[in-house]
């Protein structure tokens, strides 16, 4: 049997009826291309992996332990056949046309190397994370002061989020968002997987940095849109995953800013990301819903 044109890798943490309405989205999208679907469930303990056996056998499963989103994406990656290759999250819901349209863009635009389209919250709104830029020190500071959220139409206070860009304009950009990533094997063969110092979050952003200095294209494309039920899984541990989340930013930084600053710039950012940190566990105490991410 010849290999399929995408493999669409899932790693699913608890949830089921979340992650039974991906796959579910997944199989009823229309294309005229071969797929498979490579589900690696993070260990969930809750009925799901059982639940993707019985209603979706075609997928392929694999039963692993919770060793973060990074290693997980990367063990459906080492197995995938696909030319491309998209990482979905299990809390999306693709709408029909979504996949074909993706396909499309990817075999005419040979300098594009991954590709996301329009991610909207189930509040209505964009997620943000589906657009950024790479931050440097000053577009840091304005999103840690919320700088953004008061001049959001400002080019100097709200690169990062590219929220003075229309949300329907088509755009190439720094970064895109881990829930909706689409790229190809040949990129993947270029510039390596996941960095799997991430345990969860930034990782994303870490790709997007290696495949844009290889030369390759980022591409937002909002003609069509994925719907992202944001932070289900998040909430359900909300203080491992602001710990993970404050990890992932300081890894980050010291693996492509650190060097690049003095000693008491790179101290000042350290105490930033821990005092956020503090903070958002303090509230999070008081909280009835807590917080995680936007």
């Amino acid at each position: 049997m010849p290999n399929p044109d995408l493999s669409i890798v899932v790693v699913p943490y608890k949830n089921p009826d979340k992650v039974r309405v991906t796959l579910d989205a997944v199989y009823k999208s229309k294309v005229n291309f071969t797929y498979e679907v490579i589900c690696v469930d993070s260990g969930s303990g809750d009925g799901t992996p059982d639940m993707i056996e019985k209603e979706f056998p075609q997928a392929i499963l694999i039963r692993n332990t919770n060793e973060g989103f990074a290693k997980s994406n990367n063990r459906g990656m080492r197995i995938a056949k696909g030319r491309d290759v998209l990482l979905l999250n299990p809390d999306t819901e693709l709408r029909p046309e979504t996949l074909q349209a993706c396909y499309e863009i990817m075999r005419t635009r040979p300098d594009v190397g991954a590709m996301t389209c329009k991610l909207i919250k189930g509040d209505g709104k964009m997620d943000l994370a589906c657009r950024r830029s790479f931050p440097n020190f000053w577009g840091a500071v304005s999103r840690f002061l919320h700088l953004s959220l008061f001049f959001p139409h400002s080019k100097l206070f709200a690169k990062y989020n590219l929220t003075y860009l229309p949300e329907d304009q088509e755009a190439y950009v720094d970064a895109i968002s881990g829930a909706f990533f689409w790229t190809r094997k040949e990129v993947i063969d270029q510039v390596g997987m996941f960095d799997e110092a991430f345990f969860m979050y930034n990782e994303d952003f870490d790709w997007c940095f290696r495949i844009k200095e290889a030369g390759w294209k980022i591409l937002y494309y909002p003609k069509v849109i994925c719907m992202h039920y944001k932070g289900s899984s998040s909430r359900k541990a909300p203080y491992r995953s602001l710990r993970a989340f404050a990890d992932s930013i300081w890894i980050w930084y010291k693996k492509h800013y650190a060097p690049k600053y003095p000693f008491f710039v790179n101290w000042a950012v350290f105490l930033g990301v821990w005092f956020r940190f503090g903070i958002l566990v303090t509230i999070n105490y008081f909280r009835k819903n807590p917080y995680v991410s936007k």
